[in-house]
């Protein structure tokens, strides 16, 4: 499935950038203030964290829906640790909390299942290949 993305530069903003997708409402990406940004939404980086924490949260709920259990929510806690990004490493350190879910063995099941969610996989497996390239206005 092809699905574009657009971003486009806010007026009178310094780095702040309006995200468009089909069918929601605009989305706003920012740099913190340390690094010249207004701070007034998420940066880059937030976005890329927390779309593991969101899909781990998805991917769990989902299987536990279809097995019945009693899961009334879930809370996640994405902690990360960039300080070695230039580097190379990024870590991500993923707390969960399933809310309702008295069965260790359950918790651990939806743990695993979690480690399967698409986005988990995306970072940890697959080779992401990028192709950038410059257009001129029409």
């Amino acid at each position: 499935m092809k699905k574009t993305i657009e971003v486009i530069s806010e007026r009178n903003h310094v780095f702040r950038q309006r995200v468009e997708l089909n069918g929601f409402e605009d989305l706003f990406v920012d740099v913190p203030v340390a690094y010249g940004g207004e701070g007034s939404a998420p940066d880059p980086h937030d976005y890329f964290d927390l779309s593991l924490g969101a899909c781990k949260a998805i991917t769990s709920m989902m299987y536990a829906n279809r097995k019945k259990w009693p899961l009334e929510g879930i809370s996640v806690k994405v902690h990360r640790d960039d300080s070695e990004e230039r580097h190379g490493t990024y870590r991500l350190d993923v707390e969960m909390t399933f809310h309702g879910i008295e069965d260790p063995e359950q918790r651990v099941r939806l743990e695993e299942i979690s480690h399967k969610c698409p986005i988990h996989r995306l970072m940890t497996s697959s080779t992401v290949e990028v192709t950038t390239r410059t257009s001129v206005e029409a």
